[in-house]
């Protein structure tokens, strides 16, 4: 980002002009006048009271969503047309790049820096990307006999309810929404509770992009009251969810109470990251494991969050990872220093220090870490944490904490380290690590995930897909894959 002291950072965020209303038919829309406050995890401040949705607002946007699909420029327009559009937004995501990474510091507690070069760069891309391919699908007219025609055609699914975790509030916006628009389809986005700010920006940003009103609509408020409404809207033809595995079984059950709406959810993750002897650079490996598990405050589905290393390393790797944990600045996260930001929030860092505290009762050992931080500030902040000596049936191995917890687990053979890896009813991501081409392959087939990583961890760009297998989710996000969630397959057979 661009080189700004942390004084100049504070005094922008001052400034900061944050949205307090729904986006609604290309709108601002204050609503019924409820709202609730949104707290900023760094001080404990209160950034803003922002209107919370009530089934009125939701079928407020739904019905603008609905207009615009039904008799609507949008999904009539050449795809090339939308595709410029969406440029244009990924363009206007870069002019307020420094606003937006501002934005998720202080409602997420996300480093500026993570929020400036990754975050934002994220979601600038996949606008870029989908606007890119929106002209480039094509359908299909299998060969048939000649006194016929066959043609297959993808047409936009309809209107998308997308609802969207508060980690990476304006990335996984971007995932479902980029694909949803540049398919044809229209959409009602509603952000975390946590995390509306940000998005209720890009509802601002795609309507100067050029969307018509109705296109891209967002609501907020929280996930019983506005993602029920959404999830049970006869009128959401798509529900596209991230979150935890809990919230989608509630997305299943509502389209199971309406309409029967496609459901496609990314949900939780336990990943395993294994660490063998022949790894070609163990000092990369240990560092690797690091970064994974502190990055975004540990706050990430596919967190390498159980190290499987190799019994005749294992205290070698670990040592240095716990080196590297206590050599981690934690701190404000508008100071451009800091390299791991707040938790979310107060109720959040609760369940963190819960599994901490049962890590401990369970007879795992502690290796560093496991208490608040910078506790003088108001913020939500947790010493990065590890742990070791852990047994693959303790909490640590089996749920999802969603914080800067490692669990390490040391296995003596190839077989052992498999089994402990798929040892769950998770199935998002992995990481191996060999030199060996052969065990390369062979471990990266036997490991039931969405994603695994050989000798590095969370690369890729967006050519290829991200979701999860088991209770990990279904469907995928990003490449041209995420398209095939929001189109329907029709077949017209023309009798010559």
């Amino acid at each position: 980002m661009p080189a700004l002291a942390h004084d100049d950072l504070l005094r922008s965020a001052k400034d900061l002009d944050l949205p307090a209303h729904h986006h609604i038919d290309g709108a601002d829309e204050p609503g019924g006048g409820t709202a609730f406050t949104v707290v900023s995890p760094r001080n404990g401040h209160v950034l803003r009271e922002v209107a919370d949705a009530r089934s009125a607002e939701v079928d407020l946007a739904v019905a603008a969503a609905r207009r615009a699909f039904d008799s609507g420029p949008w999904p009539r327009l050449a795809p090339a047309d939308r595709g410029r559009i969406l440029l244009r937004v990924a363009e206007l995501l870069e002019e307020h790049r420094e606003k937006l990474a501002l934005t998720i510091s202080l409602e997420m507690g996300k480093p500026i820096t993570d929020a400036y070069g990754i975050e934002l760069r994220a979601a600038i891309n996949t606008f870029r990307w989908y606007g890119q391919l929106a002209d480039k699908l094509t359908d299909e007219s299998p060969h048939t006999a000649p006194d016929a025609l066959a043609l297959v055609t993808r047409e936009p699914a309809g209107v998308v309810g997308a609802v969207v975790p508060w980690n990476f509030p304006l990335t996984l916006a971007s995932w479902k929404v980029a694909p949803a628009l540049a398919a044809g389809c229209t959409v009602v986005l509603k952000p975390s509770e946590n995390s509306p700010l940000s998005a209720l920006l890009l509802g601002r940003i795609a309507t100067e992009a050029g969307l018509p009103p109705g296109v891209l609509n967002v609501v907020t408020g929280d996930g019983p009251v506005a993602g029920r409404a959404i999830g049970l809207h006869p009128d959401v033809d798509v529900l596209a969810f991230t979150g935890s595995t809990a919230v989608g079984r509630h997305f299943l059950r509502y389209a199971a109470d309406s309409n029967l709406k496609r459901v496609w959810l990314e949900l939780g993750g336990k990943s395993p990251n294994i660490i063998l002897p022949d790894a070609p650079d163990l000092e990369k490996a240990a560092a690797t494991a690091a970064w994974g598990i502190f990055f975004n405050q540990g706050e990430m589905c596919t967190a390498p969050s159980r190290l499987l290393v190799h019994s005749s390393v294992a205290e070698r790797v670990t040592e240095a990872i716990v080196a590297r944990a206590r050599d981690l600045r934690v701190g404000d996260p508008l100071d451009p220093a800091t390299e791991m930001g707040a938790l979310v929030g107060e109720a959040h860092l609760e369940r963190v220090l819960d599994h901490i505290d049962t890590g401990r009762e369970e007879g795992a050992r502690l290796r560093t870490g496991g208490e608040r931080t910078l506790t003088g500030t108001g913020g939500s902040y947790l010493r990065p944490t590890v742990f070791d000596g852990v047994d693959p049936g303790m909490r640590l191995a089996r749920e999802e904490i969603f914080g800067p917890v490692l669990s390490v687990l040391a296995f003596d053979d190839l077989d052992e380290a498999v089994r402990l890896a798929n040892a769950t009813e998770y199935g998002l991501a992995a990481g191996l690590w060999t030199s060996d081409l052969s065990t390369a392959h062979k471990v990266s087939r036997a490991l039931r995930a969405g994603t695994v990583w050989v000798n590095c961890y969370e690369e890729g760009d967006l050519t290829v897909p991200f979701g999860g297998m088991k209770q990990s989710g279904n469907g995928r996000d990003k490449s041209a894959h995420a398209i095939e969630k929001y189109t329907e397959l029709k077949t017209t057979w023309i009798q010559l």
